[in-house]
This record gives structure tokens, sequence and C-alpha cells, in this order.
């Protein structure tokens, strides 16, 4: 049944990966509680897990995306358009979905070796009992570019050796790609030649970061941004 009553929280939103997965829910009043990442173990003993929610978001952090613009895409064409930037196994289910706010297509594979995403989406439903759909990290950052009010928009998330990286100036979308990253440190060289390129001076822009940060990591990102803002 539903969990009902005022101090339920009304929405959350799932990040999951080969290594675990994380959550923020939110409640009626806006409020936000962020888990840090946890074990695949924890699935069925977490009570924020046990209940239904108004809204249900889940990501999988798959490193097999690729943005089409809308003009250019083609069903028919999709695997071998994703093909061209990573690879794909025979087996690997292909799959896509609209970005309206920056006029592409998200090309995707969530077939990257683990179940969790898949267990967790039949677990944690809506109100009506429906599962939502898994989508790609890249999906996510994506819908929070509208949402940032500065020029600068640098949105990332990092996690099981992969960055996942976004980057608009106005509504201009400067850059959507996913790097291999094996720790922090490396991830935070592709970020500042990213920045470097598109010549944006992190002095004066906020990060954005979707993914649990370590205290170390976040006071890295501090000695060079404005700002860091955990989504």
């Amino acid at each position: 049944m539903p969990a009902t009553g005022n101090n339920i929280a009304s929405e959350i939103s799932i990040q999951v990966s080969l290594g675990g997965f994380s959550f923020v829910r939110s409640g009626p009043d806006g409020q936000a509680e962020r888990s840090p990442w946890l074990g695949a173990e924890r699935v069925f003993n977490l009570p924020e897990l046990q209940q239904r929610y108004s809204r249900v978001d889940f990501s999988l952090l798959t490193p097999k995306v690729a943005l089409v613009p809308e003009p250019f895409f083609a069903p028919e064409g999709a695997r071998s358009a994703l093909e061209q930037v990573c690879a794909l196994d025979p087996e690997d289910k292909v799959e896509w979905v609209k970005i309206p706010a920056q006029q592409a297509v998200l090309i995707y594979s969530n077939s990257i070796g683990e179940s969790l995403s898949r267990v967790l989406s039949q677990t944690v439903l809506d109100l009506d009992g429906n599962p939502a759909p898994v989508l790609p990290e890249m999906y996510w950052l994506l819908e929070q570019l509208p949402l940032i009010q500065e020029y600068n928009k640098i949105v990332l998330s990092w996690q099981d050796g992969w960055l996942h990286l976004v980057i608009a100036q106005g509504k201009t979308l400067q850059l959507a790609n996913v790097f291999q990253a094996p720790d922090f440190t490396t991830a935070q060289y592709f970020l500042f030649l990213a920045l470097k390129r598109l010549q944006l001076n992190p002095e004066v822009s906020t990060v954005c970061v979707r993914t649990p940060l370590d205290m170390e990591s976040e006071m890295s990102l501090y000695r060079y941004f404005k700002a860091v803002v955990q989504l």
C-alpha cells in the first residue's frame, strides 16, 4: 500500500552504477535528503525504498551515450550512431529519448553488465504502483541545464571511473560527453581541459555535481570554482 502522511517524502531520484546506488529524497516541504553511495546489498533493508512516491526518477551511469541533433536522427540508424562513439556488444539493447530543450535525441544503451537498476525500478514505484523508466545519467545532466540561472552552466557526475560532463553557455550547449577517469584527479583533469578549450573561467563559474562527493573531492573543486553545488 502507498505510504501516507505529511512527513512522507514525495519524490525520490535514484542513481545506479556498477558499484551500487545513491538517492536523493525530498518531502512536501522541499527539504532534500541525500544518501552516500551504497552497496547493492542495502536495497532490501532501506525504509526509503519500501514506500511509494509521487515522482520516481531513475538514472543509470552508463557511458554508452551519444547526443544527435534531432534533424539528423533516424531510428534505424540509432545503433550505428552509438557505435561511432562507444563499443557495443551484439546483444546490447539500444534505446533513445528526445531532449526537446536541446532539439536533440540522446541515444543510449543500458547494457553495462548490471542488474541493480532493474531490481530498483521494480521495487520503488509511484503512487499508482507503476515503475519509472531507467534513463542514462546524461539525460538528467541535460535536464538540469534550463534550471541553472547562471550563464556558465557546468554539470557533472563521477562514479565507477567515468566522468559525465555537460557544459553550456546561456541556452547554447557546448559539450556533452563521458570521459574515462579512474580517479577524481583524472576527472578534474578532463573538466579543466574542457573549460580551457571552451575558454571558460572556473573562478567565476559554479560547478553542479549530481553524484555524492567526499569532503576531499568537494574541497578540491572549491579551490578552483566560485561555488560547488550538490544537486
